[in-house]
Order: structure tokens, then sequence, then C-alpha cells
């Protein structure tokens, strides 16, 4: 194709994202997902019920399942056989395994396919990430997953709890990780499972994953190699209020502890469908002011990107507002956690909790009297799992 084609192309692109086609495409976006738009300020219901915020997030959820199509329809009925029946589940026998996903692997698959069944849209981290499945290894089936990625640099509550200013918050931030997705699948989740997956993010097999992927590592942009403590997690629920952390406690010591909510501000509302014409729109229309030379020239992520083209449309910022404001946890991995981030002591004193043994409190404590008192995982059939149609009878 010639320049001459690829400029009209450009030019029929940039006349089609006219500023009123696009305000009417977020009017209706937002419409369908449940929000109220009155004189250019948006809301959403006072209090919602979760099957309220779980249709909020549906549209951006079927879109990332549509957009997962291409890629991955053609693997599920493989990728699917890792899901359990309930039948096949024995929980005196359960034995959990880690497993860290690496790129371009089947495990890598399998980890974007099932995050593709949780009720929110998953995104794929921000920056370093370290990702795991974790597999029973009496069956090979899969039990859940969890992901950790760079943390946001703004969270006031966190930073409240450590006791950070912003320049030690600067120079610490690297020691911690966010999960960005955290649970179990059915039918262990039906097993209280959730709890844990939550739990094993504590485990020294974490921290030292972390350690052999960073060790020696410079970063981006501040230039410095940093020694690869890894000494906090943090994590928010996915619904208003968590039901899996709270009261997660391993003896006395409670690791997950609530420091607050978030304010519900953020651009996920965005992410079914409207963002892509967002996104060509700002290109015409806007230039990246949130950027560094370390970052590149291009808009420095998804809220940038939002904020600008609402700016240029003349719309409202609390269009960010969705309103939704979820539980956010600490999870300390050391017990000077606070004092090693705030610059007061140099090593971490961690606390010493191999996998194995949080599985056997988990076991004792959660996994063997919820399957005494609670059968209905036997009903589960991973065909149910299914996204995309399949003649039943190739499973």
């Amino acid at each position: 194709m010639g320049q001459g084609s690829t400029t009209t192309a450009k030019e029929n692109l940039k006349n089609t994202l006219s500023e009123s086609v696009l305000k009417r495409f977020i009017t209706i976006s937002f419409k369908k997902q449940g929000f109220i738009i009155n004189h250019g300020r948006v809301s959403f219901p006072t209090n919602p019920s979760k099957d309220q915020l779980r249709q909020l997030h549906s549209l951006a959820v079927l879109t990332k399942i549509e957009k997962a199509r291409a890629s991955l329809e053609r693997k599920e009925k493989a990728l699917v056989n890792y899901i359990a029946n309930g039948s096949e589940v024995i929980p005196v026998k359960i034995s959990p395994k880690l497993v860290e996903v690496k790129p371009d692997t089947e495990e890598e698959l399998l980890f974007r396919y099932a995050t593709l069944h949780w009720s929110i849209p998953i995104s794929s981290g921000y920056g370093r990430r370290l990702r795991f499945l974790i597999l029973d290894s009496s069956n090979g089936k899969l039990i859940g997953l969890f992901g950790l990625s760079d943390p946001v640099f703004a969270l006031r509550d966190r930073d409240k709890w450590i006791g950070w200013d912003q320049e030690t918050k600067k120079g610490h931030l690297y020691h911690v990780m966010d999960a960005f997705v955290l649970g179990a699948v059915p039918p262990y989740s039906k097993l209280l499972c959730g709890k844990l997956i939550a739990l094993l993010t504590l485990s020294n097999e974490v921290r030292q994953a972390f350690r052999r992927k960073y060790r020696g590592n410079t970063s981006l942009i501040s230039g410095k190699q940093r020694k690869p403590h890894l000494v906090l997690l943090t994590t928010t629920s996915a619904l208003g209020r968590s039901s899996i952390y709270n009261r997660l406690k391993l003896g006395s010591q409670c690791f997950f502890q609530s420091v607050g909510f978030t304010k519900g501000w953020g651009e996920f509302h965005f992410s079914n469908g409207v963002y892509e014409y967002i996104l060509h729109y700002v290109q015409f229309h806007c230039e990246p002011t949130a950027k560094t030379a370390s970052w590149g020239n291009g808009f420095r992520n998804k809220r940038e990107v939002v904020r600008k083209c609402l700016g240029e449309l003349g719309r409202s910022p609390d269009f960010m507002n969705h309103g939704v404001k979820r539980e956010i946890f600490v999870v300390p991995l050391a017990e000077n956690a606070r004092e090693f981030l705030c610059g007061q002591e140099k090593r971490p004193q961690y606390f010493n909790l191999p996998a194995q043994a949080l599985f056997e409190s988990f076991r004792d404590r959660w996994l063997i009297p919820r399957s005494q008192r609670d059968t209905s995982y036997l009903s589960f059939r991973k065909e149910n799992w299914l996204l995309w149609n399949h003649s039943r009878n190739e499973m």
C-alpha cells in the first residue's frame, strides 16, 4: 500500500472518530453498565449489591473474552482438561504444587484462560510480573492461581500504614508487589481454596522466586540495582468487602490486614470496547504529558489516555469515578516490614512460611471441615466452564 493510501485511511479514521460519535459511544456504554448520566454527571447506585457490581463489570468481561477468542478458542478443549470434575477431587488427597508461569508456555495459556472466568476483567499486570498456577499433584488439575505485579505509586491507605513520605516511598516501593489476581477455580473454590491461594502468596517459595527473577536487575527508571527483597504484598477485594481475606489467620497472626478502601476511581469501566475508540481519538487529538525519557514518548497508561480524552471532549473528570470501593489489604512478609520500607532497618526479618506448612494449616482449619459439611463441589462438571461453543461429545 502506498503512502497516499495510508494517509487517506488515517484521515478516514480520524473523521470517523468525531467528538460527537465518541461522546455517544461513551454514553451508551455507561448506560449499559448501569450508570446514571444526568446533566453531564455520572453516578452509580448507592450501596450496590454484588450482583449489581458484577453487572457493572460484565460488559468489560465479555469484551475481554471476545478479544481472547482468536488465540484461545481452538485450545480451549485442551485447557479445560486442567479443570477437575467434582468427582475427581478427593479432599484428603489434595496436594498443592506451585508452578511459576513462564512466557510462551502452556502454563501461560492456562493462566490467561482461567482469568477470563473472573467476574471482573483481569489486567495483565504492570511492570514486573510474577505469576503462579497452583496444581493438585493428586490429579494434575488446577486449584487456582495468583499474579503479582508492580504496585500503583499512589495508594494513600497503604502509605499511611507503612509510614511513608514521598521520598522514602520512591526509594523503597521496589520491595512491594501487588496481587492483581488471586483465587481458586471450581470445584476447588467450593472448598474454600481461595483462602489457600491467598496463604500461598506468603510462602518462602514466592519470595525465593522473586529473588531469582530480579537478582541483579537494573531499574529502568532510576538506573540503579536494588537487592531483590520482597517484604510486602498488597491486594484489593474484587467486589466491595472481602470474604476471602477477612479473618484469614495462621494461629493468632493475621497476615492480611485491612487498611481502608479505594475511592472508586479508575478506568476499568472504559474497558468494554469503547477504550479502543478513546485511544485512537487521543492519538489524533492529544499530547502525552505524564512521561519521562525512560518510559518512551507515548502515553504512560490507560488512566492518562482516558483522562486526556475526557478533557478534550469536555466531559467531567467524574466519569472516571466508577464508585466501586474495594477493600485494601497489606500483607507483610517480614516482622520488620514497615521498618525496612521506611529505611530504618537494613535487612528484612522474614517470616518462615514454607508452602507445605501453609497448606497443612489450611487443610486442618478449612478444607476438611468444609468438605464434610458441604458436598456441593461433587456436582461440578468441567464442561460448564467452557466459554465458547464446542460439541459436548468431543469433551
